[in-house]
């Protein structure tokens, strides 16, 4: 079973830190809570970036019981019933004789005393034994099916709609589809009820009164409509950075690097950010996304940038222009995923955009303090060379970057808001004296799972030789129970899966078990096969095609771009188009190397999962650069 994509941390959440069971007693701040060891019942103090959900193994469970309603009194007890019937539990030599006799001690019948032993030998934990509420839980209904199914009815046709009438008017119509029915009808109090336990903004506008439910339920917006807590609204663009940077081994001009970046429009933080030397697409939006819901530390580790970065989590609204990378299919699917709401920019509402249109500029003006900067227009760089002056890497420059987002934007007073950025969020997190807190948002519970949701997909059926894409192979024995599947809604047809692909290294790919609801990495059916971008592979087939050959097939792939890499190799230090090719087929290598130890197991023999391309704890390489959007995996157009 996949762990869920995020982790709701509160208090009475289940949680794994560094192997151990906690329960979390209260919230410390943005990166850290207290936690009840289950074992110890020691008190500890857990990092939030190292908390991992809990499997289904793993959790505990009480019947008719919610976690979080445990109390310190109910947990005494639920000891104190363990004492007495630990002696028994621990004698396997035990008899009716010994348990009437500590019954007796304890003063409880000895049916109880056999009822509290099953209870803690059936889940083999104390939980079992806390005491358990008499009475129905709240919202337990007692009427059958029918009944409530006319009551449902009748409240949306005659109550909520626009005539607005009145809950006499309600019972009424029970009463006379029950007639109908010839089934016993439920008391009129019984529908009255039902009517008060309707959410009263709900009924405001079902009944036509929206402007009242705003008015009376919604809250008090901030300067970006809807922006009234961290991640509420997010808005993402992107620029090209006026700067240029250096090839790392030639050290000589590659270009202007690309920068996507996010913001939070209520504290203005920056959740995530993706650096490229190719122009956007929706690659570039959907890594930034997938970086802004994932936790920073190790990430700042990876690219040796003190300071702490306390964003993460899935937002509820992304705002975006209509630019062509955030109208894909792929974008919308994964937001869709996540239950992110995707909201292009409204026409001629340009003060809808001016959150991130401000953070383009504040970086700019970062940027251009750089060796190799090209300034905003001619005039400023007068006399001044960039290419020549030129000396970051890309590397270098995404250091820079981060550090300036994370120890001077974040902590210095915000224009607008009249505080750092830093301290707003706190606020939205946490509360101050004036508003409460929204509390720590979910933690991912599968980092590798959210990378790997937002990259490009397509639809493929399984062939008895594994799935072929551009041409390529793949295989991998997790596709055999899969092929020539039929569809199931279509049985002449065969069955189509979604497989996904990182454009900056195919050497696998991604397919999604229907089943199992996880990816499984696929690799090359030929695994002497080198890694390659698409970048490259679309270069290789132009070329062959160019050569006049016909039939191309893997082989004549994989030797055109041995050639073309050749070719590159040697002209590096005479143009800046070779060095970034070369600086491409550097950054595929170095992420293919990171994936190669994670290949996928057996679904089918095995039941567990396949590792995909990076595990939850290692960071993610930014400067694994490409993120051309090339056919087949354009994006298409999307409603909105």
């Amino acid at each position: 079973m996949a762990e869920p994509a995020f982790l709701a941390v509160k208090p009475g959440s289940l949680v794994i830190h560094n192997g151990r069971q906690f329960k979390v007693t209260h919230l410390l701040g943005l990166d850290s809570v207290l936690g009840e060891d289950l074992e110890t019942r020691a008190v500890e103090r857990l990092r939030l970036d190292l908390i991992r959900p809990q499997t289904l193994k793993q959790a505990d469970t009480v019947p008719g019981k919610d976690l979080e309603d445990i109390s310190k009194e109910d947990w005494l007890v639920a000891q104190h019933r363990f004492e007495i019937i630990k002696p028994l539990l621990e004698d396997p030599l035990r008899t009716k004789k010994q348990a009437i006799e500590i019954a007796k001690q304890a003063s409880i019948n000895v049916a109880t005393l056999y009822d509290w032993m099953k209870s803690f030998n059936d889940s083999g934990h104390i939980h079992a034994l806390i005491p358990q509420k008499r009475g129905r839980k709240p919202g337990t209904r007692r009427l059958n099916a029918p009944i409530e199914a006319i009551i449902d009815s009748a409240i949306k046709q005659m109550y909520l709609n626009k005539q607005r009438l009145k809950p006499q008017d309600v019972v009424n119509e029970v009463l006379l589809l029950c007639r109908n029915a010839k089934i016993a009808p439920p008391h009129p109090n019984t529908v009255r009820n039902r009517l008060r336990e309707l959410p009263a903004a709900t009924v405001l506008r079902r009944r036509g009164m929206r402007e009242k439910a705003r008015n009376h339920f919604e809250p008090i917006l901030g300067n970006f409509p809807g922006a009234d807590y961290p991640l509420a609204v997010v808005q993402i663009d992107h620029t090209q950075a006026d700067i240029i940077v250096v090839e790392e081994n030639t050290r000589m001009s590659m270009g202007r690097p690309w920068v996507t970046l996010a913001i939070d429009c209520y504290s203005r933080m920056i959740p995530g950010y993706y650096i490229s030397m190719e122009r956007p697409s929706a690659v570039a939006a959907g890594m930034c996304l997938a970086r802004s819901m994932l936790t920073k530390g190790e990430h700042l580790a990876e690219l040796e940038v003190p300071g702490e970065w306390p964003v993460w989590g899935k937002m509820r609204t992304v705002h975006v222009d209509n630019a062509k990378e955030f109208r894909g299919a792929m974008l919308a699917r994964a937001c869709q995923e996540y239950a992110i709401d995707l909201q292009m920019r409204p026409v001629k509402r340009p003060h809808y955009g001016g959150h991130i249109e401000r953070l383009m500029g504040t970086s700019a003006n970062e940027i251009r303090k750089l060796p190799g900067a090209t300034f905003s227009n001619p005039s400023q760089r007068k006399g001044y060379d960039s290419e020549k002056e030129a000396a970051l890497t890309l590397r270098e420059f995404e250091q820079h970057l981060v550090d300036f987002i994370v120890n001077v934007y974040h902590q210095r007073i915000h224009q607008e808001l009249g505080i750092p950025p830093r301290r707003k969020w706190e606020i939205g997190i946490l509360g101050d004296s004036l508003r409460p807190g929204i509390g720590v948002p979910d933690i991912p519970g599968d980092p590798s799972r959210i990378q790997v949701d937002f990259l490009p997909f397509i639809r493929r059926t399984v062939q008895p030789y594994g799935i072929v894409i551009d041409d390529i192979f793949y295989y991998h024995e997790v596709l055999n129970r899969w092929i020539n599947a039929q569809d199931p809604d279509q049985p002449k047809l065969k069955r189509s899966f979604i497989i996904r692909r990182d454009p900056r290294d195919i050497s696998r790919v991604y397919f999604v078990d229907p089943e199992a609801k996880q990816s499984y990495a696929i690799p090359y059916r030929n695994t002497t096969h080198p890694p390659i971008s698409v970048w490259e592979l679309k270069a290789a087939q132009e070329r062959l095609k160019n050569d006049g050959i016909a039939q191309v097939d893997e082989n004549a792939i994989f030797d055109a771009v041995a050639r073309m890499r050749k070719r590159t190799e040697a002209a590096v230090t005479k143009t800046k188009a070779a060095r970034r090719h070369l600086h491409r087929v550097s950054v595929t290598k170095t992420s293919s190397k990171i994936a190669a130890g994670s290949p996928p197991t057996d679904l089918s023999r095995s039941g567990q999962k396949s590792t995909p391309l990076r595990t939850a704890s290692e960071p993610v390489l930014s400067e694994d650069i490409f993120s051309q959007p090339i056919r087949p995996f354009d994006d298409l157009g999307v409603k909105h």
